[in-house]
């Protein structure tokens, strides 16, 4: 990145890691110094929770907001009807109103974190693009917006190219959903004078033709801003662990699991972690991801800390530390553990240990519980598990028991009414 930014939000941006590609640097930093720039980024309402995979672009709207802009977190209540066929090789299953709803106000917690909402100039605001998507004319819109549009150039943008190279169907539901958000940019710039949408690079397609449409149809400048898609250093895609998604609401995922997450990050991805995912001065990240050898785990402690605390609270992240350090250190099980509650109704006359190491979360499957025990990779109470017909009843649950899959999975198993 040769370009030397005037305002501090794209120097922070470039400095950190943050800057996949934008359309116009040197306008949108012109921009950034004379005054609050609203900006957006959408989230459709696919799950219950945001997880991990978010967090880099949300990190970019509590930046700009730090800086001295304005924040627009944009609900998806009327896009996820249609579904992003961005680089999916098949059409997302369609969810309901009610469904769209509830996922919407589970998403919602997780921004109170990381944003301050209010009625000031740079204070966040958030919207739902079901406000103007469900009042639409159908003609209306195909005559007034839908002539804006090649259909030559939309099947050259790589997100459906990509589809049709491989013979994979693209419904006429999702082609229409790059036109609804470039739709949204238009409507948030004539409502709300938003200037800047930024997403995950695999969204520029779409940002650009945002951009495209505000410009005929209103004659104004916008801009857009994209980060780069997030892998770890061995290869995987950021945001998945082996338990699945890492979840950024409480209920979905523990602190204790977020944080040991963070905690079990490469070596080589703590430095660049910390700088995008933590306030720590760049200067610091960089003295703590060159450490090596057992001093690169105390910069992994570091990063979980910093992380769990911005999401859950500084006492979640000192309460998660403290268990990890009982568990591992000491042996021990640790207040903080993700913990499955049984009753006696569930536990019958007793529960397979199989059965347990699923429904605590440990594994995906009765199948893979088995193959875990079968490679000694399965303990109880920290000694190895060898017998996958073990089965568990009342009295063995008279203490909590602790099970633990590998070196760093655990959880506890108690009788509970």
């Amino acid at each position: 990145m040769t370009y030397h930014p005037k305002s501090e939000f794209l120097r922070v941006m470039i400095e950190r890691g943050f800057l996949a590609d934008c359309t116009d640097y040197q306008a949108l930093d012109d921009a950034l110094t004379a005054g609050v720039v609203p900006a957006y980024i959408g989230y459709d309402a696919t799950a219950a929770s945001l997880h991990v995979g978010h967090l880099l672009n949300i990190m970019m709207l509590r930046w700009l907001q730090k800086t001295g802009h304005k924040p627009i977190t944009l609900m998806g209540g009327g896009t996820t009807k249609v579904g992003d066929p961005s680089f999916r090789s098949d059409e997302r299953p369609l969810l309901g109103p009610e469904q769209i709803d509830a996922n919407i106000e589970g998403m919602q917690q997780v921004f109170a974190r990381y944003l301050d909402y209010g009625n000031g100039d740079a204070d966040a605001i958030m919207l739902n693009n079901a406000e103007w998507l469900d009042e639409l004319n159908y003609l209306d819109f195909l005559r007034d917006i839908g002539r804006h549009f090649s259909v030559n150039r939309m099947l050259s943008f790589e997100s459906v190219k990509s589809r049709l190279d491989r013979e994979q169907s693209l419904s006429f539901l999702e082609f229409n959903y790059m036109i609804l958000q470039a739709y949204d940019f238009l409507e948030l710039n004539r409502r709300y004078g938003c200037l800047l949408q930024m997403g995950g690079s695999d969204q520029w397609g779409n940002i650009v033709n945002g951009i495209d449409l505000t410009r005929r149809v209103l004659d104004h400048e916008i801009y857009g801003l994209t980060s780069p898609l997030l892998t770890t250093s061995d290869g995987r895609k950021m945001g998945k662990s082996q338990g699945g998604a890492v979840w950024l609401n409480a209920e979905m995922l523990s602190p204790y699991e977020f944080w040991q997450f963070w905690r079990n990050t490469t070596d080589a991805d703590v430095g660049r972690f910390l700088k995008l995912y933590t306030e720590l001065p760049v200067d610091e990240c960089d003295r703590l991801g060159a450490l090596s050898g057992s001093d690169i785990n105390d910069a992994k402690i570091i990063l979980a800390n910093e992380v769990t605390t911005l999401l859950h609270g500084a006492d979640a992240a000192k309460a998660a530390e403290a268990t990890a350090r009982e568990v591992f250190e000491k042996g021990g099980v640790g207040d903080d553990l993700p913990t499955l509650d049984l009753t006696t109704a569930d536990l019958g006359d007793g529960i397979s240990i199989v059965q347990l190491i699923v429904k605590s979360g440990l594994a995906k499957s009765g199948k893979e519980a088995k193959r875990l025990i079968a490679e000694n990779g399965a303990k109880l109470n920290d000694e190895p598990l060898t017998n996958a017909g073990l089965m568990i009843d009342a009295a063995a649950l008279a203490d909590p028991i602790k099970l633990s899959a590998g070196k760093k999975r655990h959880a506890l198993v108690q009788l509970n009414g």
